[in-house]
């Protein structure tokens, strides 16, 4: 399918008007080009539409994530009483959200790949490199997909409190030593990356790295360093499965500037019952990682600081035991930094059990470590993904999305239904480690890993029919084909058929975690605590509407505890300008009139459906409007029918107006009707409309009697 079939195939009905005019600017390159060379003129022009489809698409997402926070904001805050039906009514304006955050993705998503398109079609038709320069714009106005994680986030926070309505979450999870799990890797279309994280949080709740400290962006960043030496001998080993074949890796969270460097080995155990890998691993400061790499610093120093921070003697002996192991092969088969893998993770799982642990790794990319100067990583690449900076060499960016499902239960529906339909594509036994070294240092390597070959191929599916998020006709969200509440009932079915059991796999791949394992698993990520205490933190959100979420300076929040009936917001902002998708700004009493913050108890105007009365307001404004178009349209045609030159003119110009006027009505009925049907928060009165419209009747009034009277 060509591009601009695809483009028209994937716009969202209601926002048609805000999506790039790509026939537009793409019918101007080629109408350009048939009918003279390409000139200093034509490239000016050309540039200036883009600029101007640019800045509407980036204004429009800014305001409806303005919308969105404000929406957010608004469930926070009513959510802190502790009726049923607030419960119930915010989860699913939560649902709602989820939805438009979802669409909106898939909007930046497809106007960034058009964009793209029509630079790499400028380019090839007119022999210029209008695609580099027009980096430095879309750097300032990005149209990434980033900027919806931290609302994501949020979102995952409130969806809990519902489902738990308002309780706390049982615990930070169950060890697992010893329990069988097993381990699936899937591929995610970027097209899907949104998609499949809003299904899953509709289940399970996201983990936060760090619950200590304010969130940040940079804490979804995940860097490993990989270890080889000149021969491949680890990655020769993994790649065939060897028994004992080693991968040791150091693995930090968040920014260059951690402290925290955790020295990780995975083994692989061939005479296990399934062919599975024991992880085990230990953190030291990053000052001393040279010289642990180096010999310098010996296990012999590490127990010696180990005692004096009195560690318990188990754990002590286990972290020595690790270390050992390490460095005697570092030592003996020559190791040393060969490769960096980068990615933004983003971890769910259960608050009571571990049974059930789902990753999904974006923005993933692979960096070749040269080892200089003795350095174990390089000092000129941090954490600013897509690393434009490195040369082609020296980089390689997946283009793909990363799931990981790790079960020691039977796998829920929903789960079950997400894998085997079209958002993913299943790939077996795959290592980022192999992916990585495979690519940046193919000269050297004989053998390469069997997915190499799907990378040519579009792992993207037909749709699936009621499979997903979708929406209705009318637009109404639906979950696997259903709404909300008849969701939520499957759901609650499937939770007593097994979600919460025990049970454990039977068949291949399944994996026993040794002592260490527990904390592999978790990839340091803790669970977000949720539990009514007097003594709570904020979560504060305050991005500007002109600016991405996720940007340098975006705030930060801190997700730590919950109590309901505290009257100062978990999750506040420090007083936001907050405007609708009009940019138009509401007061915080249009943020607070739904629930009385001092009492804790809600006002009756929170509904949960919309009254009928409402859409026929509505339908009486267009009437009325109708009938004006009509009285208009009847003194047109007694001009043109019984009028001499100049009534024929002034005639005309009345049709026109009529004809206008009616098609405008339409519009703002049709808009007006969906943002009643989704509770949309914006002005649903018509600012500029009837301004207009006098203007135009007193122009036509005064031409009517400039050609008369001339």
């Amino acid at each position: 399918m060509k591009f601009g079939a695809e483009f028209q195939e994937n716009i969202f009905p209601p926002w048609r008007l805000s999506y790039i005019a790509y026939d537009k600017l793409n019918q101007e390159l080629k109408t350009r080009q048939s009918s003279h060379a390409w000139t200093e003129k034509d490239e000016a022009e050309f540039i200036q539409l883009m600029d101007s489809e640019l800045n509407k698409v980036y204004d429009f997402i800014n305001a409806k994530m303005a919308e969105v926070d404000a929406r957010i904001l608004y469930c926070e805050r009513t959510i802190q009483t502790t009726s049923d039906a607030i419960f119930n009514a915010m989860e699913e304006t939560l649902t709602d959200i989820l939805f438009d955050i979802n669409d909106l993705s898939k909007f930046t998503r497809l106007n960034f790949k058009a964009i793209q398109k029509l630079l790499k079609k400028h380019d090839r038709s007119t022999g210029l490199s209008l695609k580099e320069t027009y980096v430095e714009k879309l750097r300032e106005k990005p149209l990434d997909k980033q900027r919806f994680d931290v609302a994501l986030v949020y979102i995952s926070a409130l969806h809990d409190m519902c489902r738990n309505r308002g309780k706390p979450s049982s615990g930070t999870g169950i060890s697992q030593d010893g329990q069988e799990t097993t381990t699936f890797t899937y591929w995610v279309h970027p097209d899907n990356v949104t998609e499949v994280k809003s299904i899953i949080m509709l289940h399970l709740p996201v983990h936060i790295f760090n619950t200590s400290k304010k969130f940040e962006t940079s804490d979804a960043a995940v860097s490993n360093v990989y270890l080889d030496n000149s021969d491949f001998d680890l990655y020769t080993g993994r790649l065939q499965r060897d028994e004992m074949a080693e991968a040791i890796r150091l693995k930090w969270y968040g920014s260059c500037s951690s402290n925290d460097i955790y020295f990780e080995r995975e083994t692989h155990r061939e005479t296990s019952s399934d062919g599975s890998s024991t992880k085990d691993r230990f953190c030291i400061p990053e000052s001393r990682v040279n010289s642990f790499l180096s010999g310098q610093y010996t296990v012999e120093d590490m127990a010696v600081e180990l005692k004096e921070k009195e560690m318990d003697e188990s754990t002590m002996k286990d972290i020595l035991f690790t270390a050992t192991g390490i460095q005697e092969s570092i030592e003996q088969k020559g190791l040393e930094p060969v490769l960096r893998v980068f990615y933004h993770r983003t971890t769910f799982q259960l608050p009571s059990t571990q049974a059930l642990y789902i990753s999904l790794d974006t923005d993933l990319a692979f960096i070749r470590e040269d080892h200089l100067q003795g350095d174990w990583r390089r000092p000129d690449v941090g954490i600013d993904y897509p690393f434009d900076y490195l040369s082609k060499q020296d980089v390689l960016r997946f283009p793909y999305a990363v799931l990981e499902t790790r079960l020691g239960q039977e796998p829920p529906t929903w789960l079950r239904s997400l894998v085997e339909g079209h958002l993913v594509h299943e790939v077996p036994r795959f290592s980022k480690y192999l992916h990585g070294v495979s690519h940046l240092y193919k000269k050297h390597l004989p053998l390469v890993p069997w997915w190499l070959s799907e990378m040519n191929a579009d792992i993207r599916k037909p749709r699936i029919e009621n499979l997903g998020l979708t929406r209705s006709r009318s637009f109404k969200p639906l979950i696997d084909g259903q709404y909300r509440r008849a969701s939520i009932q499957e759901r609650e079915r499937s939770s007593r058929q097994g979600v919460m059991r025990d049970t454990k796999l039977n068949g291949a791949e399944l994996s026993r975690r040794n002592s260490n394992d527990n904390l592999a698993a978790n990839e340091g990520f803790t669970l977000i605590e949720l539990n009514p205490s007097p003594e709570h933190s904020t979560v504060h959100l305050a991005p500007s509407a002109t600016q991405p979420l996720l940007s340098d300076n975006a705030s930060s929040i801190n997700i730590s505890k919950f109590n309901p009936k505290r009257n100062k917001p978990f999750y506040s902002v420090s007083e936001p300008e907050v405007t609708d998708s009009k940019g138009h700004l509401l007061s915080k009493k249009s943020l607070n009139e739904s629930v009385d913050l001092e009492s804790g108890t809600p006002k009756k105007v929170i509904k949960v459906k919309v009254d009928p009365k409402t859409f026929f307001s509505n339908e009486r404004t267009f009437i009325s409007w109708l009938q004006f178009c009509a009285l208009l349209l009847t003194v047109a045609l007694n001009l043109l029918n019984f009028g001499d030159k100049v009534s024929r003119i002034v005639g005309g110009v009345f049709i026109g107006v009529s004809s206008a006027v009616a098609l405008y009505a339409l519009y703002r009925f049709e808009k007006r009707a969906w943002m009643i049907s989704r509770r949309s928060i914006g002005r649903y009165d018509d600012l500029w409309g009837p301004a207009i419209l006098c203007l135009i009747l007193v122009v036509a009034l005064l031409l009517n009697l400039y050609l008369r009277f001339r």
